[in-house]
């Protein structure tokens, strides 16, 4: 990459000062001969605060088989207790009304939790996609490196034949 301006108008049809901030770093990374780094986990839990990985959690049990199941048991737990077992004295008796509202409490808390922690996988998203999409430039660019270096190579020993056979014809007498 010698002449940068010229291979930046070639490779994507602009001047460098019309480049953006992901071309840059991948021309830098280029020709540095860096490697870029792909670790999106360590990169998003550098920049996650402590309530975003707490969301994370809370909706990744929340969204489990383990809690649904043991969620279905209590709640059977529940009716039985307060229909068969505590028949005459049941704290919540059928129609279960504390129990609705612990339900609807617990929806309005998980809700918002899991929306949350949606946003957050989908910014996880946007992110692995732009590595994805600066691996893949620079993977192209390295290509396009090859195939220049590949293309003068022939040319230099094109041109090496050529004076070869210039020579040889020197040689022979007509």
């Amino acid at each position: 990459m010698h002449n940068l301006p010229n291979f930046v108008h070639i490779h994507f049809g602009k001047s460098p000062d019309e480049l953006g901030d992901i071309e840059k770093r991948v021309l830098a990374k280029a020709h540095e001969r860096k490697i870029i780094s792909t670790d999106i986990n360590a990169a998003l839990k550098a920049e996650s605060t402590s309530g975003e990985r707490l969301a994370d959690s809370i909706a990744r049990v929340g969204g489990s088989w383990s809690f649904i199941l043991a969620f279905l048991a209590f709640l059977v737990f529940w009716c039985i207790v307060n229909t068969v077992v505590l028949l005459t004295r049941a704290f919540d008796p059928y129609p279960f009304i504390f129990l609705n509202l612990v339900l609807s409490m617990l929806a309005a808390i998980q809700a918002p939790i899991i929306m949350m922690s949606q946003n957050r996988q989908a910014e996880r998203d946007r992110f692995e996609a732009a590595k994805d999409y600066e691996v893949n430039l620079k993977a192209e660019l390295e290509v396009l490196s090859l195939h220049q270096k590949i293309d003068m190579h022939v040319l230099t020993e094109i041109a090496a034949l050529r004076e070869e056979i210039a020579r040889l014809h020197q040689k022979i007498p007509d």
